[in-house]
C-alpha cells in the first residue's frame, strides 16, 4: 500500500483585514485596484497573543474532531513554520502534549515558507512507505504577519495567517506520485526578514527598512517563478510518465492572482484545470496548497481517482512539485 492524504482541515484568524480596511489607511490605493492586482479581498490576521503554534494546534484538534480520529493513532508529527515560538523547544514536541498524543511519537518542526507543504508530503511519505511510521500529522502554520511593517502596504494586501493540518497513511486507494524538489539559496536576500535571531539581532527599529520586518523583492521573486515552475511542472510530468492531458486539476502556490495567471498562461494549463483559492484568504505561505486542495476536494472539484499536480515556490529560493491521486 502507498501513502496517500487521508483528511485535511484548516483553522483561519477570526480577525479579518479587508480591501476596505487598506483603503482606508492607504487612501490612494482603491478597493478595485487591490482586488485588481492581487485578486484577494480579505486576509485573516493573527492578534498579538495568537502564535503559529496556537493556530496549528487549532487546526489540529479540529482535523481530530471533524474525521472522528482517534489521537493515539498518530505516530509522527511533522510542523512547518518559519515564524516558531520559540527557539527550543521543538514546537512539535509541544504539539504532542497538547494533542494528547502517545509519547511514542515523533515529532520534528522544519523551517520552510511556501514550498513547505510539498516538502512536507515528501519526508511523510517517505516515514509512511519505509515502515517508519503508519499515520503522519503534517501541519502547516504561518502568522506572516507579525513580521510585516504597518507601512508596508504591498505586502500587507497579499499575506494572511492560518494554518492546516493533513493526516498522511497507507491507503488501499489513491497514492502520492513522484517528486521535482530543489534550492537555490542565491536568492536568499529576495525575501527575507534580516534581523531577529542569531546572525542579526532584532534593532526594534521602526524603520520599514531596518531588517527586522519582511523584505520582499516582487521583480526578483517574478523573474524566479516565472524560470523555475515551468520546468518544475516539465519535470512532474517527465518523472511520472504523464502528459498535462493526464492531469485533472493543477493547484501552485496561492502567491497573487497576476503571478498564477501569468504562470498558467506560460505553461499553457487550461482554465478548466487551474485552481484558484486566494480570494477570501490570501497569502498563507506553506498553508496556502492544503487549503486550497481542501476546499477543492469539498466543493468536488476533484472525485475519487483524480490526478492533481501540486507546485510550491517561493522564500530560500526552494520549489518542489508532486502529484498525488486521491
Amino acid at each position: 500500500m502507498n501513502a496517500n492524504i487521508k483528511a485535511i482541515s484548516y483553522y483561519l484568524p477570526e480577525k479579518i483585514l479587508s480591501n476596505d480596511d487598506l483603503s482606508e489607511e492607504f487612501p490612494e490605493w482603491s478597493v478595485e485596484k487591490i482586488t485588481s492586482k492581487t485578486g484577494i479581498k480579505k486576509r485573516h490576521i493573527a492578534d498579538k497573543t495568537e502564535t503559529s503554534l496556537d493556530l496549528g494546534i487549532k487546526s489540529a484538534n479540529k482535523l481530530l474532531r471533524e474525521n472522528n480520529i482517534e489521537p493515539t493513532s498518530i505516530d509522527y508529527i511533522i510542523f512547518c513554520t518559519q515564524s516558531p515560538d520559540y527557539y527550543l523547544p521543538t514546537s512539535a514536541c509541544i504539539i504532542q502534549n497538547e494533542l494528547g498524543l502517545t509519547t511514542s511519537c515523533g515529532a520534528i518542526d522544519f523551517n520552510l515558507g511556501c514550498s513547505g507543504y510539498i516538502y512536507g508530503l515528501s519526508l511523510s511519505k517517505a516515514l509512511i512507505e519505509s515502515g517508519q511510521a503508519e499515520n503522519v500529522l503534517l501541519i502547516t502554520a504561518e502568522t506572516y504577519s507579525k513580521f510585516l511593517h504597518r507601512e508596508d502596504k504591498s505586502n500587507r494586501s497579499i499575506f494572511g495567517d492560518g494554518a492546516t493540518s493533513t493526516l498522511l497513511s497507507k491507503c488501499e486507494t489513491g497514492s502520492i506520485l513522484d517528486f521535482v524538489l530543489g534550492t537555490d539559496g542565491s536568492g536568499k536576500d529576495n525575501l527575507i526578514v534580516k534581523n531577529g535571531a542569531l546572525r542579526n539581532k532584532r534593532e526594534n527599529n521602526d524603520d520599514i527598512n531596518s531588517g527586522d520586518y519582511l523584505y520582499m523583492s516582487g521583480s526578483e521573486i517574478f523573474v524566479f517563478t516565472l524560470k523555475m515552475v515551468p520546468m518544475v511542472v516539465a519535470g512532474l510530468l517527465k518523472k511520472n510518465k504523464m502528459q498535462m492531458e493526464d492531469i485533472d486539476l493543477v493547484i501552485f502556490h496561492q502567491a497573487n492572482k497576476y503571478m498564477l495567471e501569468t504562470l498558467r498562461k506560460k505553461i499553457n494549463i487550461p482554465e478548466s484545470k487551474f485552481y484558484y483559492f486566494l480570494e477570501e484568504v490570501g497569502n498563507t505561505v506553506s498553508s496556502t496548497i492544503p487549503i486550497a486542495l481542501s476546499n477543492a476536494i469539498k466543493s468536488k472539484r476533484v472525485c475519487k481517482g483524480n490526478k492533481i499536480m501540486l507546485v510550491g515556490f517561493g522564500v530560500g529560493y526552494s520549489w518542489g512539485g508532486t502529484i498525488i491521486e486521491i
